[in-house]
């Protein structure tokens, strides 16, 4: 299972942009959507995957931080854990990596 620690990370923008984006980002934290978005980004694929990736995550969580799904055991495995098992599954495959913007010489 992947790390959930987050490690902090700046960001500079310009005024308008983070005008724009504390307005965007409404009640959720600003922070939020940024990581969001470099997430979604970075990861590639279209955004309906990398939208339906994250809320898969999203009930994961919730799942492992749920008392009971952890209290309750089938067969030697937490009903969290069965359940985390079976949505890991849907999950899909992030893509290779692109190369990114490469300078070109003339």
């Amino acid at each position: 299972m992947e790390s959930t620690t987050l490690i902090p990370y700046s960001v500079h923008l310009r005024r308008d942009i983070h005008a724009k984006l504390k307005a965007a980002a409404g009640d959720r934290k600003a922070a939020g959507l940024v990581r969001d978005a470099i997430t979604s980004y970075i990861e590639g694929g279209s955004l309906y995957d990398s939208g339906y990736k994250a809320g898969l995550l999203d009930a994961i969580a919730i799942i492992n931080k749920n008392e009971s799904a952890n209290l309750v055991a089938i067969g030697g495995e937490t009903f969290a854990e069965l359940l985390t098992r079976h949505i890991n599954f849907k999950i899909p495959a992030t893509p290779k990596a692109k190369n990114g913007n490469k300078k070109t010489t003339r």
